[in-house]
């Protein structure tokens, strides 16, 4: 089929262009993530020992930390980590409106917790910070909602579109012929494959090609669902086997891969820079600083002995072995040592220190720790934007950038198929038509707001401070805009702020209340006046009369 015959053709490109980047994902998979990379087809179900080139953990626990920190600073799943909004206030805050949004919210939510969606993503992390660039599937599940799959990196391809997003998906994987008959039908499989499963052959294994990309010549009236906006399709790509046919054709609404990436230059589909990336020379020269520390150690322990050829095989038990001794004519009776080593391991270890902080540093290891190694149940945003304004200042773009490429594709893609498959509950007249705003209230996100804050707060002190020598300098503050600008920017629940019209008819029931409590004060202070001195009349005809009934003097 020549369809088949285009996508191999892509296929080859994809893999052409990936090779570039091949020997920096190994390397990168080498010392820190030794367990995770899959570069060949293969690479499936082998249990031999991969982190031959990790001395010193350093560098493996960091991206744990690093991806633990993420995972509890923008996708916790034990508190709220986005919030649906109508982009408008005052809309926001109708009772309608407000129960919906909640309840759309608690939906949501609850897929993500009954899904693997927080594992997931969680792996997703791990290879985003080692490798710069990490892929998630995200697809339809009838039990579920939603089921994820995680891709390691070297098993699938990518590709850009003009805007430089990523909507092209490739990978090959190995499957047995018992799986493939079981996912794909009987009759779907190329004759070689059902012969050897008529054979009892079942465990052999085929490879399958699995893509997903814009489906541009598609019937856009057509309801099945090989004609939706991205195609996706599988078929087999077994060694000297030219399938034609396909193993099945379907599609998604919305491209169902997270792809993020941490940084990117130009036009680069693959990311050109991350934690990983920053960190690998000082792995290296770790690993290299960590085996010489050890190699002059066991010198140090076990030097190289010489000895009189009279004591051979005469060493009481515990001694070294005759073939670890040089044996000389020497008339001493006792072992020594060939040459004097006296190597400085102090020194050695303070480098070797020196390393592991660099490293540490490149994974934001103290800043996250803070997220998932804290003591206490929660941590506010305030002492993360108040300890690390500077590296959440740093990490401020990866985070618009993980909003951009993993948060808002993900909320989309959740909510659609809930909507889809009328889930969801019937929208409020005043949301029909309307599209809906996502709002990120993670602790991460909640921090990077509130490093703005800080000049609010020193604006405002300032002012104070200026307030007691000169009262007049209080009038140059908005104090109204401030706190909605406050509040904005730390992203509470905007049903908390009054609006300016609630607030005005406040102080003007204030200023009311007031000037009758001084009327009648006044009132009542007159009233005592006149009849202590007997000069005035208070009788209820009277001015004076009404204001002191209603004073309560008469």
């Amino acid at each position: 089929m020549a369809e088949i015959k285009s996508y191999r053709k892509r296929l080859q490109a994809l893999n052409s262009e990936f090779d570039s980047f091949l020997p920096l994902f190994k390397e990168l998979c080498d010392y820190h993530l030794a367990n995770s990379g899959r570069f060949l087809v293969s690479d499936r179900n082998k249990g031999y020992k991969r982190n031959t080139k990790q001395i010193n953990n350093t560098s493996r626990l960091a991206v744990r930390t690093a991806a633990s920190g993420l995972h509890a600073g923008m996708t916790s799943p034990s508190r709220p980590w986005f919030r649906l909004s109508s982009g408008n206030t005052q809309l926001d805050n109708v009772a309608a409106v407000k129960a919906w949004l909640f309840d759309v919210q608690s939906l949501m939510y609850n897929v993500f917790s009954k899904s693997n969606f927080y594992n997931s993503v969680h792996s997703n992390y791990s290879e985003l910070v080692t490798f710069g660039v990490g892929a998630i599937g995200i697809y339809e599940d009838f039990e579920n909602v939603i089921h994820c799959q995680p891709y390691p990196i070297g098993s699938y391809r990518l590709a850009t579109n003009g805007k430089n997003i990523v909507d092209v998906f490739y990978r090959e994987y190995d499957i047995t012929v018992n799986q493939c008959v079981s996912q794909f039908g009987y009759e779907k499989c190329s004759q070689s494959v059902q012969k050897q499963f008529n054979d009892g052959n079942t465990e052999n294994w085929v490879t399958i090609v699995h893509l997903i990309e814009p489906n541009d010549n598609r019937d856009q009236i057509s309801p099945l669902a090989k004609d939706k906006k991205f195609r996706a399709v599988y078929f087999e790509n077994t060694s000297g086997n030219n399938a034609t046919k396909f193993l099945r054709e379907s599609g998604h609404d919305e491209f169902p891969i997270m792809a993020p990436r941490w940084d990117v230059i130009g036009e680069d589909v693959y990311a050109t820079d991350c934690p990983g990336m920053t960190a690998l020379g000082d792995t290296k020269a770790l690993q290299l600083g960590e085996k010489r520390l050890y190699q002059a150690l066991d010198k140090v322990v076990s030097p190289p002995l010489q000895g009189p050829a009279g004591m051979r095989n005469k060493l009481p038990n515990g001694s070294p072995r005759n073939d670890e001794i040089i044996w000389t004519d020497n008339a001493t009776d006792k072992l020594s040592s060939i040459y004097d080593f006296r190597p400085d391991l102090n020194a050695m270890m303070a480098v070797n220190e020196k390393a592991e902080f660099r490293i540490k540093k490149a994974f934001y290891e103290d800043l996250f720790l803070m997220l998932s190694d804290t003591d206490r149940r929660e941590i506010t945003a305030r002492e993360v934007a108040e300890k690390h304004e500077e590296k959440l200042l740093a990490l401020g773009p990866v985070l618009e950038r993980l909003n951009t490429e993993l948060l808002n594709p993900t909320v989309n893609r959740v909510f659609n198929i809930l909507q889809r498959n009328g889930v969801l509950p019937t929208p409020p007249e005043e949301l029909r038509g309307k599209e809906l705003n996502v709002e990120y209230v993670s602790v991460l996100a909640q921090a990077q707001r509130m490093v703005s804050t800080g000049s609010v707060e020193r604006v405002a002190q300032f002012a104070m401070d200026l307030a007691q020598v000169w009262p007049e300098s209080r009038h140059k503050i908005d104090a109204a805009q401030a706190i909605d600008d406050y509040a904005e920017s730390i992203g509470i629940n905007p049903a908390i702020i009054r609006s300016d019209d609630q607030v005005a008819a406040m102080v003007e029931q204030e200023r009311q209340q007031q000037q009758q409590a001084q009327m009648m004060a006044m009132a009542q202070q007159a009233a005592e006046t006149a009849k202590a001195a007997g000069q005035a009349s208070v009788n209820e005809d009277t001015a004076l009369g009404q204001m002191a009934q209603r004073a309560g003097v008469v």
